[in-house]
């Protein structure tokens, strides 16, 4: 059996087959939409979570006949957001934009979280994702992830690198790369990515993990350096740049994922109608060109294999292989293994 080992990005979380719908209600099947929706994100505007929820939106409220809006609840590493569209009514009229932060690896850190995220949520329709890629300060006299590493592990404590906060995927992909080659290199949490990547360019921390999508513009502009993607092929968005298997550390993958969620309880046959619309917004070519152009690709699966992806919880408990403590109090599973 073949074995390989990834990131701990797709907990598109347990038992939710269990709650993918509350029971049929078909008066309120037969009315609904009859007020505007709302998406909540848990990441702040310009991220892209941000953007890849107002472009869908757009085009599902064409086809759904109501106003869609984007209701931004940042704060907390996603915690907050993420609660709040736990607590919302299960009626049809609250979306929630999950990605692998909101329920990969927050899960998997915070021993309590104030919302179950195995309970609480049912899936609509997985949407996208994008690639991390490794990037450095252009002054920096590297140019590939070895140069890089034979840096960091000449000056020992004395580099840094920037994340978007304590416990997220960006803390993450530099803890394994700490576990994977056993550089020293310090951590430095931000309040979101955005943050995080004004500190790389401004010489405040010498690399930094950021998903393809939030980065591009600034790789484009040689504001910074990229040095490998996290992911088994290269990106077709950044055909250039080396994958992490060809830079010498092949069991090296983080993707991040997004997808669209409701509060359990939410009559199944709203879910239905949300999948089947969402689906078809995500094959039309121009919401796929759109999103190019943020260098994140569009996916989809049927409902089915997103609630058996929607599953597969993982919790460190469960995860024996490799766990990592940043040393900051924070320990999460970095790397599972899977047959």
């Amino acid at each position: 059996m073949k074995r390989s080992t990834g990131f701990v990005v797709g907990i598109l979380i347990a038992a939710l087959g269990l709650a993918a719908g509350g029971m049929p209600n078909p008066a309120l099947a037969q009315t609904w939409p009859g007020k505007p929706i709302r998406i909540v994100i848990a990441q702040a505007p310009g991220s892209a979570t941000d953007v890849i929820s107002r472009v869908v939106a757009n085009q599902l409220s064409v086809s759904l006949g109501q106003p869609i809006v984007i209701d931004a609840r940042p704060g907390a590493g996603g915690v907050l957001g993420t609660e709040v569209a736990a607590r919302s009514a299960p009626d049809g009229y609250t979306l929630f934009m999950a990605n692998n932060s909101t329920h990969g690896s927050n899960p998997a850190v915070y021993a309590k979280l104030p919302y179950d995220a195995v309970n609480d949520f049912a899936p609509i329709s997985f949407v996208a994702s994008v690639p991390y890629v490794l990037v450095v300060d252009p002054a920096l006299p590297v140019k590939t992830v070895q140069e890089f590493i034979a840096l960091v592990k000449a000056r020992p404590g004395k580099m840094n690198y920037a994340s978007a906060g304590n416990g997220s995927t960006h803390h993450f992909c530099g803890e394994l790369l700490k576990s994977m080659t056993g550089i020293d290199i310090q951590h430095i949490p931000y309040k979101g990515s955005g943050p995080g990547i004004a500190g790389l360019l401004g010489g405040e921390v010498s690399m930094m993990f950021s998903n393809v999508a939030d980065i591009g513009s600034q790789i484009r502009a040689g504001k910074v350096r990229a040095l490998a993607v996290t992911v088994q092929r290269r990106a077709t968005l950044l055909p250039d740049v080396p994958t992490m298997p060809e830079a010498g550390l092949p069991d090296f993958e983080i993707t991040s994922w997004f997808g669209l969620l409701v509060p359990a309880g939410t009559p199944s046959p709203i879910i239905g109608r949300l999948n089947a619309e969402t689906v078809k917004v995500l094959e039309r070519a121009d919401v796929k060109s759109t999103l190019t152009l943020f260098k994140i690709t569009t996916t989809h699966f049927p409902r089915c294999t997103f609630r058996r992806l929607h599953s597969m919880f993982v919790h460190p408990k469960m995860l024996p292989d490799v766990l990592v403590s940043s040393g900051d109090g924070y320990c999460g599973c970095i790397r599972y293994s899977c047959v």
